[in-house]
């Protein structure tokens, strides 16, 4: 048998389907694979070094590298998302006898008339559009046709909480026989770091030595403009503390290079409450207020620095109207770091009873008591972690895996 795998979400710097994606990869790698079981990874420009030796024994031992990787060369060296999802994907699958596509990140290809397994990890596009970041008027009518028209072609649909379940059959009507639940888990590497940060740590993201988390892509529906301020509030209280922000900003659809262009198209969104939030011009305030670096910010961290980060953290805030999982709370757990969130859509199955809840995240108050209390009561921060790590060790990342390629072999 053989499995396709879209895997252009593991190119570059990778993000929550990448991420999803490589952990499922690295654990099937360990599994004892059934005999004649194979798996082909299609690639759009290149295969990731972390994947040059990925490889899975054959039981039989006839076939040691279970795991092909190919790059599917663009006519014309012409690259697009669409013309490798919809055309080469499903061509190299087809010529490969793929008995099944799986693809990670949302969408299948429009016209693949064999087998698909879709993940779906939630439908925020869908179930409520408002919230979502679009990055131009294309993608809203194209992802919402696309991913429902993928929906109810695969067989199989995988999405990691029962809120999303929920949304997938309440949205997209497809029999709830075809959509497996099957949790993520964080890394263990987030278990076993020592909490200190070197020079180079401190050096390359302007940390002293307390501060707060976040982790993610900013949206709108991720509250970072009331943490912002409610930390701001806490400064005289808390002067040892900043709050470090990793994450792209993602509330603006365009990125101009020239400043009179950008001041334009910020003013012609906001008249069309397109979302646009300025964090940098935000923090910049509060760190001019204070005239000293309070808050900072950068796009990306690596992996190898994010375990280093989330262990160093005295807390992580994770606020959201709308979330299929929320992976960074796990990984803060896991990290034994206490966390503050709230319990919106999917996130009471992540955090559990184990993190201190934000019922309001527009309320700017009770998010700066929640911190204050994360920082400073002792007794509660050594429950939070106690319970975070409880709560952590119930996901699994060889458990994921385990359902996933059950479900992909019995489709």
């Amino acid at each position: 048998m053989i499995i396709g795998i879209d895997g252009h979400n593991l190119e570059g710097r990778r993000t929550g389907v990448g991420r999803y994606l490589i952990n499922l990869l690295k654990e099937w790698a360990k599994f004892d694979l059934p005999q004649g079981l194979k798996f082909t990874l299609y690639f759009k420009k290149e295969i990731p070094d972390d994947l040059l030796n990925l490889s899975g024994s054959d039981p039989s031992g006839s076939d040691p590298d279970r795991f092909k990787k190919k790059i599917l060369k663009a006519p014309f060296g012409w690259q697009s998302n669409a013309l490798f999802t919809h055309y080469l994907l499903p061509r190299a699958a087809k010529k490969d006898k793929a008995e099944i596509l799986f693809c990670p990140g949302y969408i299948a290809p429009l016209f693949y008339q064999e087998k698909i397994a879709l993940a779906l990890h939630d439908i925020i596009y869908e179930a409520r559009p408002e919230l979502y970041n679009w990055p131009s008027f294309l993608d809203k009518i194209l992802l919402r046709k696309v991913s429902k028209i993928s929906a109810r072609k695969a067989a199989v649909i995988f999405t990691c909480s029962e809120f999303s379940q929920k949304e997938i059959l309440k949205y997209y009507q497809v029999s709830p026989d075809k959509v497996f639940v099957i949790p993520l888990a964080a890394d263990e590497c987030f278990y076993s770091q020592t909490g200190s940060l070197s020079s180079r740590i401190k050096e390359k993201y302007q940390i002293k030595d307390k501060f707060i988390f976040y982790i993610g892509s900013i949206f709108n529906r991720r509250h970072l403009p009331e943490i912002i301020q409610a930390f701001g509030n806490l400064t005289s209280k808390l002067p040892d503390y900043q709050f470090l922000i990793i994450g792209v900003n993602h509330t603006s659809p365009f990125t101009p290079r020239l400043s009179r262009i950008k001041k334009i198209l910020r003013r012609a969104q906001s008249l069309k409450g397109a979302g646009f939030i300025d964090i940098d011009g935000l923090i910049s305030q509060v760190n001019q207020n204070l005239n000293r670096q309070v808050i900072l910010r950068k796009d990306y961290s690596s992996e190898e620095d994010l375990t280093f980060l989330y262990s160093a953290a005295d807390l992580l805030i994770w606020l959201s109207d709308y979330e299929g999982f929320g992976l960074p709370i796990l990984e803060a757990m896991a990290s034994a770091v206490p966390v503050i969130t709230n319990p919106a859509a999917s996130i009471p199955e992540v955090a559990g009873e184990a993190a201190i809840y934000v019922q309001d995240p527009k309320n700017i108050d009770e998010i700066s008591q929640a911190i204050y209390r994360g920082l400073t009561d002792e007794q509660m921060r050594q429950d939070l972690i106690k319970r975070g790590l409880e709560q952590a060790q119930k996901f699994s990342w060889p458990r994921c895996a385990e359902k996933t390629l059950r479900a992909l072999l019995d489709s």
